[in-house]
């Protein structure tokens, strides 16, 4: 068993991305899902990778009141940054490719927030991080674009798009850090933290 610490916990995934489930079950975790909305904006005053932390833990505070003792809450954020700007989900279908447009034939910044909540003492205690990542864009055409939101909907995905699907495959030249915090976990980071509790 790859954590025999948690053998007696049950642990929550705060996520509805499907993405981040199949990752943490990547780490032979069945994490029970919990779902709700939450506000995912932020003081203006925050920019580039801060945005990413404050807004998991402003998920995991969401969660905190439905804890119970031996439980392990994980959530996580990520952002797209592009020369300084936050790309975030799109809402319709000319603002997805609108910033494809934008990241075509570019490099840009992905963060990704990852944090864990315990209850030590019943009060919750979060340790959260934030891993990034630098992605190069090939030059995207207007074709390619517009046949992959028809057929990808990327509107749950910051930046418009996942580099799981057609557009990692076709369209990122180059990754410089983990491609799964580009998908949207750091694993590498929550496997450290899973493994300290």
């Amino acid at each position: 068993m790859l954590y025999p610490n948690l053998d007696s916990k049950r642990i929550i995934l705060a996520s509805k991305s499907p993405r981040r489930l199949e990752l943490v079950r990547g780490l032979e975790i069945e994490p029970e899902v919990m779902v709700k909305d939450v506000d995912e904006s932020y003081p203006p005053s925050l920019s580039g990778v801060e945005v990413a932390k404050f807004v998991t833990m402003a998920k995991a505070s969401a969660f905190y009141h439905m804890m119970e003792p031996e439980d392990v809450l994980i959530t996580g954020d990520t952002i797209v940054l592009l020369e300084g700007d936050i790309l975030e989900k799109p809402s319709h279908a000319e603002e997805a490719a609108d910033m494809l447009r934008k990241l075509s034939g570019k490099t840009h910044v992905v963060a990704s927030g990852i944090a864990v909540t315990t209850l030590i003492k019943g009060k919750p205690v979060t340790s959260c991080e934030v891993d990034t990542c630098e992605v190069t864009f090939e030059e995207l055409t207007e074709e390619l674009i517009a046949h992959y939101i028809a057929k990808y909907n990327p509107f749950d995905k910051a930046g418009s798009y996942g580099v799981q699907d057609l557009i990692g495959f076709i369209g990122v030249s180059s990754i410089h850090g983990s491609f799964y915090t580009v998908m949207g976990l750091p694993v590498h980071l929550l496997h450290k933290m899973l493994q300290e509790i």
